[in-house]
């Protein structure tokens, strides 16, 4: 009986272990194709058949992509708006988890429901009217559009809601002692937050920070729409797209550009994942 169950475990095993290295294959083929071929040099066709290994090793992409594009202020514009998203995004969604977990108002349970609701739409539904939002903030006739305060301005609003339940698990689950003691040396809920709340919930805001610099950097519809009209405000995701052409592509320059866009943010993850990230979602999804 132990024997059978032993040998039904080690079958199990070894069935995972063939799956997540199938996984890892077929994941990893695409990546592994985009760097070796970056390193060569096509006349707007790629090779057929595809290969996975340069015939030789030329860096003319990257040559390219560095000196004769937009790549260097698209790169920019990327670190001030993915900088100050996460700064804007942490500041707010950590308030609103505070008063969600912390504060007993009227109606925080009804409110509560609609910030899950939201999370059920698909996010693209709200480009129009977040659009014309934008559209009507500042001068006419464009307002936001085409600036950096706007596409920022949408970042922290379209996240506040899926944020702002990540963190509201992890401050529900702080010690209320920590908060009765500020309360009785007189200090207020901003006091409490700020000196109790911000300092525990570390972890947790580090990983939600984390997220939002990966999220923002790589996103492209959302700053398509918003920056696509303006050359020098466009974020490192539009610019890698328009270096696809009408009617040909080089695709070793975007296969170049693409790879030195993601250096940053595979840096960022390695370096903070096990102080952060790993914590981070383990307190972070603590049920309130």
């Amino acid at each position: 009986m132990r024997r059978g169950k032993k040998m039904s475990e080690t079958i199990g095993q070894i069935l995972l272990w063939v799956f997540l290295i199938a996984a890892l294959l077929i994941f990893s083929v695409p990546f592994i194709f985009m760097i070796t071929n970056s390193f060569e040099e096509f006349s707007y066709v790629l090779p057929n058949p595809p290969h996975l290994f340069p015939s030789q090793i030329q860096f003319a992409a990257y040559e390219h992509v560095l000196s004769q594009s937009d790549l260097p202020k698209a790169a920019l514009n990327s670190v001030v708006i993915t900088l100050l998203t996460a700064l804007f995004t942490v500041l707010v969604a950590s308030l609103s988890a505070y008063g969600f977990a912390r504060i007993n108002f009227f109606g925080r349970e009804a409110l509560c429901r609609d910030y899950l609701f939201t999370l059920m739409l698909p996010g693209f539904l709200g480009i129009i009217p977040q659009f014309l939002v934008l559209q009507g903030i500042g001068p006419a006739p464009n307002g936001l559009i085409g600036t950096k305060a706007g596409l920022i301005l949408l970042y922290v609003g379209a996240g506040i809601c899926g944020n702002t339940f990540f963190l509201r698990g992890h401050m529900a689950a702080l010690p209320k002692e920590l908060e009765e003691a500020v309360k009785i040396d007189g200090g207020g809920h901003m006091t409490t937050f700020f000196r109790v709340m911000l300092p525990l919930a570390l972890p947790a805001i580090g990983t939600l920070a984390i997220f939002c610099l990966q999220g923002t950097w790589e996103e492209f519809f959302s700053a398509k729409v918003i920056l696509g009209g303006v050359r020098n405000q466009v974020t490192l995701p539009v610019m890698i797209q328009s270096l696809k052409g009408a009617h040909a592509t080089r695709w070793e320059w975007i296969f170049a550009a693409s790879i030195l866009a993601q250096i940053p943010m595979i840096l960022l993850f390695a370096f903070f994942q096990k102080r952060f990230v790993v914590s981070g979602l383990a307190e972070g999804s603590v049920k309130a």
